[in-house]
């Protein structure tokens, strides 16, 4: 649900989306939705306000499928007149709209066409802050989007409301209990503390990613008290098969856990002891490459198969794309070490998702879930058969939780086109969810700039893309190890002309680091309390600083934790541990004419948990009819005698009140 306090109601159409609801007095209601995307059985109306001043006669929607082609054409019937604008209609079930063009589901878009004054042509399409705008029909523009997915497994209800930490094995922890093996070729670096990770010369250079600083999975298993006073529910680990490097993209053998973390027999422990205190893990799959260091390539001959490399009679031949064996072949974005595999050839599908294959291995293991890498280069038809293999896998063990497909994507992943072409992930047969990279951008935009209206148009544009089940499990990111640490990207120098030699001593003053405390207790509020599932990365919430990979990845400083800040994470996680709201409640998107401040709410049918952040110079009060309660705030945030809540510049509180209690904000001076 959305309301607007600012924008004049008069001068642009609207478009509203309904969908019908039972209603025990008066039989079938439509009531408004922002959501854009549904399944085939919900019945639709559309509503287009016109303002009058057009003269609007004619009204039709037309409706295309993604790949284009002629129009399925709607009528409208004018309904009433509100607030100047003629309001006309149309309904249409999901199902018809979809089979209008020989599907079930699809991706759509939509526009309405009409004719004016002097007998001109009109439409109404999407502007470019997501509200409609009125154009002659004979300029493009763009249409609005409606996605109708069906979904063939269950929702993954029991992740809702979770907090998801991010794991890069290698430096996290130590443990002090199992000693590590290194590898014949490892460096270990002893300096966990002040160690500077190999870097190349310049960014894209070629790095061994052969030094080690000893973190492990047993490490991780010493820790997991720590994880479980922060609120959190899920492990995501960086990958753990046997590999040449320190971060495991470069996967060596999927059949074994990498011995320098400790082994299957660390992992299958791991597995144990987070069930033991009710956190699930997921595990990295990369599964569109391998190492050219592999059993699958065996490029330096390390193992005793025969590789693809080796001879074209190896049973791994067909996994990759040779273009003149065995030196020329087609690898990740050119990284030679990184040869790609043909995701949908048979025995590599086999391999991976059939029965007994790695997904049953370490599912049967104890992992819940996967985190698909560069998902964008993985076939349909892989996608479709992992997903089926872990619901028979989770079916099989009887668990209480729904495995969790999580995909890397950096865009909106509703109409993501890779390759191209259109890929179907929320249409009901393969991803949960994604990484929710955009969001990061918008947040950090809004704290860095100090205006909202990015930040309010991603959240909208999520609402009306994704389908529902789809928004309460994304994987809400401040950081990854792809991205510069939060802590810098809010208010460390710009890295623009820096050499990577530079950028590994280069560290924020004091001034930079006490601002970049403050903004990141804002950006966690806002991550933790906005739908989806909040991601940590590990040491974010300790105050660690760093510019990207491999900055980002230095080992975790315990025992020096910026205390200020990892207290925050504690009370953020606790709220949302204890609020239900935060699983699945509605999202209310609350404007006022400063662009500076940000409002919004989460309901349930008995209260609402507001989110208020003013980066604006001047202080805002929050009010509300009701009694309402600070649950957690950060910045210098007061209760005023006349009931207020008053936030100055670069402060933030998360405001519980009852469901239907007016609110409004007024300048403090």
């Amino acid at each position: 649900m959305y309301f607007n306090a600012t924008t004049s109601p008069y001068l642009r159409p609207l478009v509203e989306r309904l969908i019908q609801k039972p209603n025990v007095e008066n039989g079938d209601s439509y009531y408004p939705t922002r959501h854009g995307a549904f399944t085939p059985d919900v019945k639709l109306q559309f509503d287009v306000h016109i303002p009058r001043a057009v003269s609007p006669r004619d009204v039709r929607m037309l409706v295309w499928p993604e790949y284009g082609g002629s129009p399925a054409i709607y009528p409208t019937s004018w309904q009433r007149l509100h607030l100047g604008r003629d309001v006309f209609s149309c309904r249409a079930k999901a199902s018809d709209i979809a089979s209008a063009f020989g599907a079930d589901v699809g991706l759509f878009y939509y526009r309405f066409e009409f004719t004016g004054y002097n007998g001109s042509s009109f439409a109404v399409v999407q502007g470019d802050d997501g509200g409609a705008v009125l154009i002659p029909s004979e300029h493009g523009g763009c249409a609005f989007a409606l996605t109708i997915y069906k979904r063939t497994y269950p929702a993954p209800r029991s992740w809702y409301g979770g907090i998801i930490y991010h794991i890069f094995v290698d430096r996290f922890a130590k443990s002090s209990r199992h000693k590590i093996k290194p590898k014949d070729y490892a460096i270990m670096n002893d300096d966990w503390y002040h160690g500077i990770p190999q870097f190349g010369e310049y960014p894209g250079a070629h790095v061994e990613n052969n030094m080690f600083f000893g973190g492990s999975l047993w490490g991780v298993i010493e820790k997991l008290d720590y994880l479980r006073s922060l609120g959190v529910t899920c492990i995501y680990l960086s990958p753990v098969f046997d590999a040449y490097s320190n971060h495991k993209y470069d996967t060596g053998d999927y059949e074994h856990v990498d011995s320098m973390f400790g082994g299957d027999k660390a992992l299958a422990e791991l597995f144990r002891e987070t069930d033991k205190r009710g956190i699930a893990v997921i595990l990295d799959g990369v599964f569109n490459h391998t190492g050219s260091d592999s059993r699958y390539f065996n490029k330096k001959g390390t193992y005793p198969e025969v590789g693809a490399y080796n001879s074209t009679s190896s049973p791994y031949y067909k996994w990759y794309n040779f273009y003149n064996w065995p030196d020329d072949y087609e690898c990740w974005w050119g990284i030679k070490i990184l040869p790609r595999v043909k995701s949908d050839e048979p025995t590599y599908l086999s391999y991976i998702t059939g029965e007994g294959g790695i997904i049953d291995k370490y599912m049967k293991m104890g992992a819940a879930g996967w985190r698909l890498d560069v998902v964008d280069e993985l076939s349909d038809d892989f996608i479709d058969a992992l997903r089926s293999r872990a619901e028979k896998v989770a079916a099989a063990r009887g668990s209480q939780r729904e495995p969790l497909i999580i995909g890397e994507v950096w865009e909106d992943a509703s109409c993501k086109v890779a390759y191209g072409k259109r890929r179907r992930y929320f249409l009901g047969k393969q991803l949960d969810s994604v990484m929710n990279y955009p969001l990061r951008t918008a947040i950090i935009s809004y704290l860095r700039n100090g205006d909202a209206s990015p930040l309010y148009r991603a959240l909208e544009n999520e609402w009306e893309h994704y389908p529902p089940e789809v928004i309460h499990a994304t994987m809400n990111v401040l950081g990854t190890h792809d991205t510069e640490r939060i802590i810098t990207a809010l208010a460390g120098a710009s890295p623009e002309g820096k050499t990577n030699a530079e950028l590994a001593t280069l560290r924020m003053t004091k001034e930079q680091y006490a601002r970049g405390v403050a903004l990141a207790k804002l950006a966690y509020m806002i991550n933790a309390t906005i739908p989806g599932i909040p991601s940590i990365y590990y040491g974010d919430e300790a105050g660690m600083e760093g510019y990207n990979d491999p900055f980002n990845r230095r080992p975790f400083p315990w025992g020096r934790e910026n205390k200020e800040l990892l207290s925050f994470y504690r009370k953020m996680g606790a709220v949302r541990t204890r609020e239900t709201v935060y699983k699945d409640g509605e999202l209310y998107l609350c404007r006022y004419n400063r662009r500076g401040l940000l409002i919004f709410g989460r309901a349930s049918d008995r209260y609402v948990i507001y989110t208020v952040v003013n980066m604006d110079a001047e202080p805002v009060s929050f009010y509300s009819s009701n009694e309402a309660r600070v649950l957690v705030d950060a910045g210098d945030v007061k209760e005023r005698s006349d009931g207020g809540i008053e936030l100055p510049q670069m402060a933030g509180a998360v405001i519980k009140t009852s469901y239907g209690s007016p609110i409004w904000c007024t300048s403090t001076t």
